[in-house]
């Protein structure tokens, strides 16, 4: 797991660096996304589900982007944007597309379903912490 967390942080650095996030928050953004992959990993272990996995450490990012956007007075995308990175299931679509291709069907829709669910678990996550803060400033 550390050996992970510590390529998640690479990871998100470099994947800052080709979005030209400004210098000063490049290790910060690392940080919530090897942060963020951390939490993916304990969740999967704990409970077996990529699914819950990628939702709790989505909201993790968020909180922690959004914390970090109030503190260092930045857009919270800057840190949200690159913190979500390795979450992203890059992975589950491309098998599904791969099983696509080499027509098996069952293991297509198997991956897709998984992708779809991940996504959704993301997008859900972000929606939630957003909504939060949102309600949290109009008080």
């Amino acid at each position: 797991m550390v050996v992970q967390t510590v390529g998640a942080f690479l990871a998100v650095i470099s994947f800052s660096l080709i979005l030209e996030l400004p210098k000063k928050y490049v290790v910060l953004a690392g940080s919530i996304g090897a942060a963020g992959w951390l939490a993916y990993l304990l969740v999967d272990a704990a409970a077996g589900s990529v699914t819950a996995a990628a939702f709790l450490s989505t909201l993790l990012v968020a909180l922690a982007s959004h914390v970090s956007a109030r503190i260092f007075k930045a857009p919270v995308t800057v840190f949200l944007v690159a913190g979500i990175l390795p979450s992203v299931p890059g992975a589950s679509i491309y098998r599904s597309v791969s099983y696509v291709i080499s027509n098996n069907t069952e293991l297509s829709s198997y991956y897709l379903v998984q992708t779809l669910q991940i996504s959704g678990a993301i997008a859900m996550a972000i929606f939630i912490m957003d909504s939060l803060f949102r309600l949290g400033k109009k008080r």
